[in-house]
């Protein structure tokens, strides 16, 4: 029993190596972390933004006061899932540019791939505190940049007009990222705004729209059952 008292003092249990340098989080930890983030997305679509924190901590399987040792409120919470998303969207495009598409396919690659994961994309556009850490803002100029030259890639081959920049397919990803309430099947409402927006973009002509369209019969068959209780979501 003494050899494993004495295998828990030392520098190496307080986060350091013998030689005094600082160990990287530790997996367990960092899944924790993950676990609570999460399960805060999950609750918040769920019940909305402004649920008790103590139903993210039953959700995560842990209690209360474990969340708020990691974040003391819910702005640090909201913060912690908007760094999240600017990971996720950081990540997702540098592997949209290993695949070196053409700038407007790159583009759309985007679009769809932002909209696949809009349910975790905590961001200012969609009503989170603004984070202004230097990390926060690192993310947001590597998200524009890498946006930027794709289409640049497109002007250079043709594919994107001009006067489009990387502001204009953010505050797009901004909107199709979040499905309209009540709405019919909104992934191909969605695909069809990103054509529409594609054919926009586009500096020789439109580009194919998915079909059929949604029709005024749609949205009416949408609400109805929603009345009725069934609340349907694409």
């Amino acid at each position: 029993m003494a050899g494993v008292r004495n295998s828990t003092r030392g520098p190496a249990a307080a986060g350091t190596s013998q030689h005094g340098r600082t160990r990287r989080p530790r997996r367990d930890a960092e899944a924790n972390r993950e676990r609570l983030l999460a399960a805060a997305v999950t609750v918040m679509l769920r019940e909305g933004r402004n649920v008790p924190l103590a139903a993210i901590a039953a959700e995560a399987g842990v209690g209360v006061g474990t969340l708020y040792r990691k974040y003391p409120d819910r702005q640090a919470l909201l913060h912690a899932l908007e760094q999240r998303a600017y990971d996720l969207l950081v990540d997702l495009l540098a592997e949209i540019e290993e695949l070196r598409r053409p700038g407007r396919e790159a583009v759309a690659e985007y679009l769809r791939r932002c909209v696949a994961v809009g349910d975790q994309l905590v961001l200012p556009l969609h009503g989170a505190p603004p984070l202004m850490s230097e990390d926060a803002v690192r993310s947001r100029r590597t998200i524009s940049r890498r946006l930027e030259s794709f289409l640049e890639r497109g002007r250079a081959d043709g594919s994107v007009r001009a006067d489009a920049g990387a502001t204009d397919v953010i505050v797009f990803t901004a909107l199709i990222t979040q499905p309209l309430s009540y709405g019919p099947d909104w992934p191909r409402m969605a695909e069809r705004q990103i054509a529409l927006f594609l054919n926009a973009l586009a500096a020789d002509g439109p580009v194919g729209i998915p079909g059929p369209g949604i029709t005024g019969a749609d949205i009416e068959d949408a609400f109805a059952v929603h009345a009725a209780g069934g609340d349907e979501r694409g």
